[in-house]
């Protein structure tokens, strides 16, 4: 007690920064602080601890073991404060506030929201759609769905289901396409933003992979629209395209005579104490049954 009454609450807000950023620039950028203050406030808490926090070099600093310790505590303890600060100084129901990655948004979840809006009047739904983490320390976000592995957190994180890539392609496009190797006379579309992209599915296939694909985008979600239109074959996830394939706008032209990708797209992340737990227990049990409906025959 009397250690931690010897320290800063200032500087334990500097430390969190540049711990999780490994950059004393990056930390005072955030912070809206110089380099030099960063780093003197690093040294006060260490001298104030008795604790070598960092290891510094001519270019980068590394959290000591130690350092890595002490800064999952001090993240959980701001995240409690923060929180606790929005619940006394909200007036009303607390919104439910979700991060999601962008093509999870809107080619999964926003379809579904009638069902859960229709469920749970009584929740006020916020959703922020990004590519980058939700921040919970300064954002306030009560949950994350993230794309590919999330990063290192002191928060609970939960793989969501094992998702199917296959080529899909219009049904007249499809038409000319029975086997693998038809692929190379048509146009790939190249979703630069997966983790698994077509390199991959020829590899998984013991094929060459080509040199050029047609067009890329940036997003799944404008690759998909693509593939609706005709303009070529996309490597995707069919979870993103259920609406697609019910209504017959896509197909799966290779399915059972190719070997399809299947891995763990996407995680829940969330930290370990929420600031409207009844909205957020309802909220997650409603998203793992709507993943469970949307597992294939034979996926775990």
């Amino acid at each position: 007690m009397d250690l931690f009454r010897r320290v800063p609450l200032s500087s334990l807000r500097v430390f969190e920064a540049a711990g999780r950023t490994c950059s004393f620039v990056q930390a005072a950028q955030e912070l809206d602080l110089s380099s030099s203050a960063v780093s003197h406030a690093i040294r006060k808490l260490e001298v104030a601890t008795g604790l070598t926090l960092f290891t510094r070099n001519t270019r980068t600093v590394t959290l000591t073991t130690r350092g890595q310790l002490l800064l999952g505590f001090v993240q959980r303890g701001l995240a409690e404060m923060s929180r606790g600060f929005a619940m006394a100084t909200t007036e009303g129901a607390t919104p439910l506030r979700l991060h999601t990655a962008p093509t999870f948004a809107t080619q999964w979840l926003v379809p579904r929201l009638a069902r859960f809006v229709g469920a749970h009047p009584d929740i006020e739904l916020q959703i922020s759609a990004s590519t980058d983490y939700a921040t919970f320390e300064r954002d306030d976000f009560d949950l994350d769905i993230v794309y590919g592995q999330p990063r290192p957190s002191p928060h609970e994180q939960m793989p969501l289901l094992i998702e199917e890539l296959t080529p899909l392609c219009a049904p007249a496009l499809a038409a000319l396409i029975t086997t693998p190797q038809d692929l190379y006379a048509h146009t790939l579309i190249q979703s630069d933003g997966q983790s698994v992209q077509w390199r991959g599915w020829f590899a998984a296939n013991n094929m060459t992979t080509p040199t050029q694909y047609g067009l890329a985008f940036d997003r799944s979600s404008m690759g998909i629209s693509a593939a609706v239109d005709g303009l070529g074959v996309v490597l995707e996830s069919t979870l993103f395209v259920e609406r697609e394939l019910s209504t017959g706008k896509l197909v799966c032209p290779l399915r059972g005579v190719s070997n399809s990708i299947r891995y763990v797209g996407h995680h829940l992340v969330h930290p370990r104490t929420h600031r409207n737990p009844e909205a957020f227990m309802r909220f997650k049990g409603w998203l793992l049954a709507e993943l469970e409906g949307s597992r294939g025959p034979g996926e775990q």
